[in-house]
């Protein structure tokens, strides 16, 4: 009985045990070495069940996938026909959730973006109803069509990760705690899914996140771009990234502790926030703040050392700060709620009722053993990720290395945020050693560009330029 339920819900591979055999929705089973792709998601997936999406070249992993009939805006589906879908990627006992939303315009032809959130350990869900999906939740109630969505031009991922944010859970309580061990189950994901779904093959892939996705980006997108030797060698199509996409992002954090005194003691953003006492201490204090930073964390990491080194700058650096009663990622805005529970936006607490409502949990196909709240954000695994300090491990490197092999880098920035902000990142973009460096240095203004590399910022929008700037973000996306 499980071996006829298996076949007559695979498509391509299933490992069973030690024996491998393939198997295709219509109830087939074909012997080894045989792998069938498909041309289309609409004529494999079903809206009643998931179906289970595999390949021999990834034994460990496996994808869920269903169809998400009327979700996010039924005005979607009934004026242009598209489609939404929800996932898992399996991993053994563990499980990352998806959503993924074809694009307005051509499906069949546009690219696919690939979104991430930040945290450590925020939901992907906020990207969604928030910012760039194809609807925005304004309360608990329902969704609303959202025009400026990014999927106005490209098919769209929004990812759950790591294991124990959102809807992405571990049976036995195993996770993963730094971006490196992460970014292999989202490069294993893309493998599959492009391999399973033929039309995609060759489509042009553009990795994006913003905050804590300034680290994960580039990392995610490296074993992506890495992989593609081993599916070259395996006889497979290699994906097509042809970009990544950073907004306010912790890219480069030691670049970014200058960047804290300038936005709230100085006017590069507005008319500084904090007191003259205040502001002063903190600029005697900086020095040895960067200092001790750059011997723990950048020269020679000691993990000891390191976290003694962020302990001292955030007591005089963040403590001032959050004394202000400002927003963080938005200093133009009081905090509205507590930081903890609503990150300043009262909008994520509507996000998490609508998303705890069991017709929609049914709807996505949220597995049956989640029945604890929803939670933007997990203090679990950011914890875990703080623990061991992914946070202090440098990523611009992996941005220049792109920059070299022809993957383009979109670096934009609010000007208004405090805690990734465009100070930081303007500073490491024109530090950047790699060829096109001379040329990028001497660009100016609040858009520069050369060889593949563009920096943006902002005016008038904070830590989530698409919640702030939604046409603006878009038209961005769009060049």
């Amino acid at each position: 009985m499980l071996l006829k339920a298996i076949c007559t819900s695979f498509v391509g591979w299933a490992v069973l045990g030690s024996a491998q055999q393939s198997y295709l929705k219509n109830g087939h089973c074909y012997g080894d070495d045989l792998f069938t792709p498909v041309e289309d998601l609409r004529s494999v997936l079903s809206v009643d069940e998931f179906t289970t999406l595999a390949h021999p070249a990834f034994p460990r992993y496996s994808v869920r996938m269903k169809k998400s009939t009327d979700f996010c805006d039924t005005t979607v589906r009934t004026k242009l026909n598209l489609r939404s879908y929800t996932g898992y990627i399996d991993i053994e006992a563990r499980h990352l959730f998806f959503y993924f939303f074809e694009s307005r315009n051509d499906p069949d032809k546009d690219d696919v973006i690939f979104w991430t959130n930040g945290g450590p350990g925020c939901s992907s869900s906020l990207g969604l109803f928030m910012e760039l999906g194809p609807c925005r939740v304004l309360d608990a109630n329902g969704t609303k069509f959202h025009p400026e969505s990014w999927n106005s031009n490209a098919n769209i991922f929004f990812f759950d990760r790591p294991i124990g944010v959102g809807f992405s859970y571990a049976e036995y309580g195993e996770t993963v705690v730094t971006t490196e061990e992460a970014a292999k189950d989202i490069a294993s994901f893309i493998a599959i899914f492009f391999e399973n779904f033929s039309k995609f093959k060759g489509r042009a892939l553009h990795m994006a996140g913003e905050s804590y996705g300034g680290r994960y980006i580039p990392v995610f997108a490296s074993e992506v771009h890495d992989q593609n030797a081993r599916l070259v060698e395996a006889g497979l199509t290699p994906i097509n990234l042809q970009s990544v996409m950073i907004g306010n992002g912790l890219t480069d954090f030691y670049t970014m502790l200058a960047g804290y005194y300038d936005i709230i003691c100085s006017p590069v953003s507005m008319a500084p926030i904090l007191d003259i006492a205040s502001c002063v201490r903190m600029k005697q204090t900086l020095p040895r703040c960067q200092k001790t930073i750059k011997e723990s964390c950048v020269d020679i990491f000691d993990a000891t050392s390191c976290r003694a080194a962020d302990m001292f700058c955030a007591n005089e650096i963040s403590v001032p700060f959050f004394s202000t009663g400002k927003n963080p990622y938005d200093i133009s805005k009081d905090c509205e709620g507590e930081l903890r529970d609503t990150l300043c936006y009262p909008v994520t607490k509507h996000v998490s009722s609508y998303l705890d409502r069991p017709s929609v949990r049914a709807q996505l196909g949220v597995d049956p053993v989640l029945t604890a709240n929803f939670s933007s954000c997990s203090d679990e695994m950011g914890l875990s990720f703080e623990a061991s300090m992914d946070g202090h491990r440098l990523t611009y490197l992996y941005v220049a290395a792109f920059l070299e092999r022809g993957v383009r880098a979109l670096i934009y920035v609010g000007k208004n945020d405090w805690i990734c902000n465009h100070v930081g990142s303007e500073a490491w973009t024109r530090a950047l050693e790699w060829s096109g460096h001379a040329e990028f240095a001497a660009r100016a203004g609040m858009t520069r560009s050369a060889r593949g590399l563009t920096f943006a910022t902002i005016e008038g929008a904070g830590h989530m330029v698409p919640y702030d700037k939604p046409k603006e973000s878009l038209e961005m996306v769009n060049r």
